[in-house]
């Protein structure tokens, strides 16, 4: 008979109170990494956490990139009203989640308050006494940290509490690093329909002004900035803002940043510049950056060309921009340059295709009609001459004059159609002549113009340039979609604006066809956002045509 085996050690088993708790690990396990979305998984590991433990309160402090303070905060277990009492969430600079990034190791505190390294609660804060904080792990580096805070029943977290969140931390640490995947790839895929967008608007040959407000709304939109931003090089140096996308109207159109500035000198020597808090950083000099807090000022850089700049800005105390959404939106800044870069080049051949067209009809004035006009009058002077009956000679007489004063505007067209794009006007009236003579020629007729009060003397300069810009913006809106077969303008410097204010009023009616319902409204739409800018106003209404057909626009402004 053969002798009977011993039997082997036991099989290790689990302390009854944490076997029980197993499947609810499980669960909390497979709840934790049900998700892709970022935040929402933040706050399911939270809640999660809370269940498992038993704890009235949990939270997570999201690293920033430099480990060094936290860049987001999620909680769970205080309400909303409570936490907006609260205010601004911690940073992780001092106290005990100050520590916590510093020495990533798990903590286990009857009382949080009695310990050296709390530095108390700031006001309308709950009571917090036990406390469990341990780090989270993403794909071996510091994600951030847990904390969970008052365990139901006045007792501390025992040693079962800190082995399951432990375990919870690790699977957060993997459902965090899908979430991010995740999040990354459609960061790229929301910059990269950004790009496509801005690039279709750009070539798409419509309103410079229009497109370059769809760069600053786009610009906006993908950095979750509280503006987007266009700068465009100014005449007299520097960098002019020629767009803008905000919740408000905003008074900074058209507003120059000097040259001396030492960021528009870094943004014209093609590098970006990245600012944490835009108010307080000192080479920051214009009242423009007041408000702001985090900021992207990124050039419009390509080919060896600065086209102007793109800025980002995020309100003070919010979350600083990542290093990924740096690179992304420097991409997005490359491309849209480009963009501008092959639009320019589009423009520049339709204004040849304009200059060489009016270059053609102007000889073709010259050659032709005002020949043929000058022939026909030295004909019906010699009528004149041979006829003996005085109502014949007195009638011809006015028709040869009529020919003298038509071959005179001819001529007066043909100098208009040659003068070249670079010539400087003199002032605000010689300006408002050129936009008018430069509309004859595609309207086939010359618009009607007057002027009320010392419009030159009265109105500034940026006021003026956006009147002009208005100005250019209407005649062009009656050229392309009016069909309008008479225009009259009219520039009133002595305007009273609502409050008080002094003003000037730029006024454009036609008799054509008015705005359809459902149209494009982009140009009214630019007009408006000019006005707004400057603080003044834009509206339209009926036109002149008859029963009031056409449109008729308004824009005023104050005068400086």
């Amino acid at each position: 008979m053969s002798e009977a085996s011993s039997p082997g050690p036991p099989p290790p088993t689990l302390p009854t109170e944490l076997a029980a708790r197993v499947p609810q690990l499980l669960e909390a396990m497979r709840s934790v990494g049900s998700g892709l979305e970022l935040h929402s998984t933040l706050e399911r590991i939270c809640e999660t956490a809370a269940a498992l433990t038993q704890a009235r309160y949990a939270a997570i402090g999201v690293l920033d990139e430099d480990g060094r303070r936290l860049a987001d905060f999620v909680f769970h277990g205080v309400d909303e009203a409570t936490a907006r009492r609260i205010g601004r969430p911690p940073d992780g600079h001092r106290g005990l989640l100050g520590a916590l990034i510093r020495h990533p190791e798990p903590v286990r505190l009857t009382d949080l308050t009695r310990d050296p390294r709390s530095c108390g609660f700031p006001e309308h804060h709950p009571w917090m006494r036990s406390f469990l904080g341990l780090p989270i792990r993403v794909q071996g580096e510091i994600f951030g940290n847990l904390y969970l805070t008052e365990k139901c029943g006045d007792g501390p977290f025992d040693d079962d509490d800190l082995d399951m969140v432990r375990v919870l931390a690790t699977e957060a640490g993997i459902a965090i690093g899908n979430a991010r995947l995740y999040e990354a790839a459609q960061q790229r895929e929301r910059w990269i329909d950004g790009s496509v967008a801005v690039t279709t608007a750009l070539l798409s040959g419509g309103d410079v002004d229009d497109a370059l407000q769809i760069v600053a709304e786009q610009t906006r939109r993908l950095s979750g900035a509280t503006a987007g931003i266009v700068l465009l090089p100014a005449d007299e140096g520097g960098l002019e803002v020629a767009a803008v996308a905000a919740d408000q109207p905003s008074h900074v159109l058209g507003t120059v940043v000097p040259p001396e500035n030492k960021v528009v000198a870094e943004l014209l020597d093609g590098q970006a510049v990245f600012l944490d808090d835009a108010a307080a950083d000192p080479r920051v000099t214009s009242t423009l950056a007041r408000d702001y807090g985090p900021t992207m000022m990124l050039p419009l850089h390509s080919d060896g060309r600065v086209l102007g700049a793109l800025v980002t800005p995020r309100a003070r105390g919010e979350r600083p921009f990542t290093e990924t959404e740096r690179t992304l939106a420097v991409q997005f800044a490359s491309q849209a340059a480009l963009a501008l870069m092959m639009a320019d080049a589009q423009r520049d051949r339709e204004r040849l295709a304009v200059y060489e067209d009016r270059d053609r009809i102007a000889r073709d004035l010259h050659d032709l009609v005002i020949q043929r006009l000058f022939a026909t009058g030295m004909m019906l002077e010699s009528a004149q001459r041979r006829s003996v009956v005085p109502d014949v000679r007195e009638g011809v007489g006015k028709a040869v004059d009529a020919l003298d004063v038509t071959i005179q505007e001819i001529r007066t067209a043909i100098f208009a159609l040659q003068q070249g794009p670079a010539e400087k006007p003199a002032g605000l009236r010689t300006r408002v002549l050129r936009e008018i003579n430069t509309a004859a020629v595609p309207l086939g007729f010359r618009p009607s113009h007057r002027f009320v009060g010392p419009v030159e003397a009265l109105v500034g300069d940026l006021t003026g340039k956006n009147l002009i810009a208005a100005l250019r913006e209407a005649l062009s809106n009656a050229f392309r979609h009016a069909k309008a077969s008479r225009i009259d303008v009219v520039v009133d410097a002595t305007v009273p604006l609502p409050g008080g204010r002094k003003g000037v009023r730029l006024t454009v009616a036609d008799d054509g066809v008015g705005v359809p319902e459902g149209g494009r409204r982009s140009g009214l739409k630019n007009l408006k956002r000019r006005a707004e800018s400057l603080g003044g106003d834009s509206r339209h209404g009926p036109g002149i045509g008859k029963d009031g057909g056409g449109t008729t626009v308004v824009w005023e402004a104050p005068l400086d």
